[in-house]
């Protein structure tokens, strides 16, 4: 045995499984991340129950197959609107809303259950109900993880989330197969109301900080619009929403077809489905742990294309695998790569987004998640049913290679990256007089002296500033040249009203403070711009 320290590789080495759980340290996050998984573990378990069930009340594929639409249509319904009241309320009360709404939905569905009132049309509604409170609360829940963790630790927080999903993707089936075996199917529902009323106790417990502001809380459809508008200005948060979209209409057509992968197999059954099913689940959890030494080698961007093409190579094997023995393998690999991408467009969508917008954001990526998938499964089921599921998987697999190359000038690391920690370097303005906050739209000018000879340099800043103005919410922007003047431009944006005006000066960020610095260091004149703010004056027909 050597006595020798150990080398600097092999303490990275031993590092890594530390890096991985380093977050759960930390008490709120730890206590936070079990309500995450407990969350997960009653949805898988809710999607199974409600769907045997249905087969048991009617003998329709068409009621059967609604049961996932049920669960599914809220998130393209609220997935904006659960982001906007994220922002604009509370976040630790809304949380607390979402998580009881989803334990009394769970509360009916057993009572109907066990009363015997149940029947398809009931079910749909109550499976309905319970898709709410699960699209409500996930924008909400991304949103208040980057304020748990350490930037440093923001990756590693979310590969733990999905190791909770993934994990109750093999746990929370079997345990709800055990329930429906074992008592019947309502104490499925019985158990999840329970510990959804635990997960809800425990999220009560959690004492957040308060961020308090002078001005009035955002009107909804207000912040819903610069929700949109922002997500529309970020480059970052383009290319985010097109490498979710395109990835996960590749990889679920591996979900999607699975049951008939396994069906083809050698004595394939609804065993070696499950079978099947844990071991992309285990790969998904096995990536937690290889991600800090992948990220530390490759960026975000690497990472995607590498995992987007061993994804789709490893879907090709699985549907190709001529037993269960080459299929486990290739399934296992396939999860690896799959938590591995989506983790990385994760962790570019979050890095993305200030604080004030981010379950805004995060709304617009679960609908974009979802989009993706829902679209990808019809797609690669059509295909399938009009040739096989060999073809399909294929198809899918070199669809995904190809819309990567044709998409290659999306980058979600692209660039330098933005510093959106929130900024107090400006101060609101001073007016001569008492200004109602709904008074508007108010109109800003800026007016610079520019040397003629840097015009380019300055029109290119003042593009990144349209972007900026915009993200920020204003409804308008334009950059003018005076024809007499060669040397001065007039800078204007409008917002639609004083308080929108004012909500500029709480949404500024350390990038936002270091782009204005830039615009002035093209400006020439003796005094620093003129800036003027004028406020519509309504005016009567006479």
């Amino acid at each position: 045995m050597s006595d020798s320290p150990p080398t600097a590789p092999e303490k990275a080495r031993s590092a890594f499984p530390a890096a991985a759980l380093q977050p759960l340290a930390d008490p709120v996050f730890r206590s936070l991340w079990m309500v995450w998984a407990t969350a997960n573990l009653c949805m898988s378990m809710s999607d199974v129950a409600a769907a045997w069930l249905m087969t048991s009340l009617t003998v329709s594929p068409v009621m059967v197959a609604l049961v996932q639409t049920a669960a599914t249509l809220p998130v393209f319904l609220l997935g904006l609107p659960s982001g906007a009241l994220a922002d604009i309320l509370d976040r630790r009360h809304y949380f607390v809303v979402t998580q009881f709404w989803v334990a009394g939905t769970a509360t009916l569905l057993c009572l109907a259950i066990l009363s015997g009132a149940i029947n398809p049309t009931l079910l749909l509604v109550l499976v309905f109900l319970n898709g709410i409170g699960m699209a409500m609360r996930w924008p909400v829940y991304s949103a208040i993880v980057p304020d748990l963790v350490p930037r440093t630790q923001l990756p590693a927080a979310l590969a733990l989330n999905g190791l909770a999903m993934n994990a109750s993707r093999i746990i929370g089936p079997a345990l709800a197969g055990v329930l429906i075996a074992g008592v019947g199917t309502a104490y499925v529902f019985v158990v999840n109301a329970v510990l959804s009323i635990f997960a809800g106790l425990m999220i009560l417990r959690w004492k957040s900080e308060q961020k308090t502001s002078v001005l009035p809380g955002e009107r909804f459809l207000g912040a819903m619009r610069v929700g949109v508008q922002y997500v529309r200005q970020s480059a970052r948060m383009r290319a985010v929403l097109v490498r979710v979209t395109t990835f996960f209409a590749q990889s679920t057509a591996l979900t999607a077809l699975l049951p008939l992968v396994a069906r083809g197999l050698d004595e394939g059954s609804a065993g070696t489905y499950t079978l099947l099913f844990a071991s992309m689940g285990f790969g998904a959890i096995l990536s937690v742990f290889l991600l800090p030494r992948m990220r530390q080698r490759r960026s975000p961007d690497q990472l995607i294309r590498a995992g987007s093409c061993v994804q789709a190579a490893a879907m090709v094997a699985a549907g190709f695998a001529p037993n269960v023995y080459a299929a486990v393998p290739a399934m296992v690999v396939g999860g690896v790569a799959w938590l591995t991408v989506a983790n990385s467009i994760s962790i570019a969508a979050q890095l993305a987004l200030p604080n004030w917008v981010r379950a805004r954001g995060m709304s617009t990526f679960q609908v974009a998640l979802m989009g993706g998938a829902g679209a990808g499964a019809a797609l690669w089921g059509q295909i399938a049913a009009w040739t096989d599921v060999r073809t399909g998987l294929a198809a899918a697999a070199v669809a995904g290679v190809l819309t990567l190359w044709l998409t290659r000038r999306y980058q979600v690391g692209g660039g330098a990256e933005e510093d959106l920690t929130p900024s107090a370097a400006w101060t609101a303005p001073v007016t001569a007089h008492p200004i109602d906050p709904d008074a508007g739209p108010v109109m800003t000018t800026i007016e610079y002296r520019i040397d003629p000879a840097r015009a380019d340099e300055f029109r290119a800043v003042m593009a990144e500033s349209r972007r900026g103005r915009l993200r920020q919410g204003a409804l308008s922007w334009e950059l003018f040249h005076d024809t007499a003047d060669p040397g001065r431009y007039l800078e204007y944006f409008v917002d639609e009203s004083w308080v929108e005006h004012l909500r500029r000066f709480d949404r500024m960020t350390v990038f936002d403070v270091a782009l204005r610095a830039r615009r002035l260091s093209f400006h020439t004149g003796e005094q620093p711009p003129l800036v003027t703010r004028c406020i519509a004056e309504p005016v009567e027909d006479r």
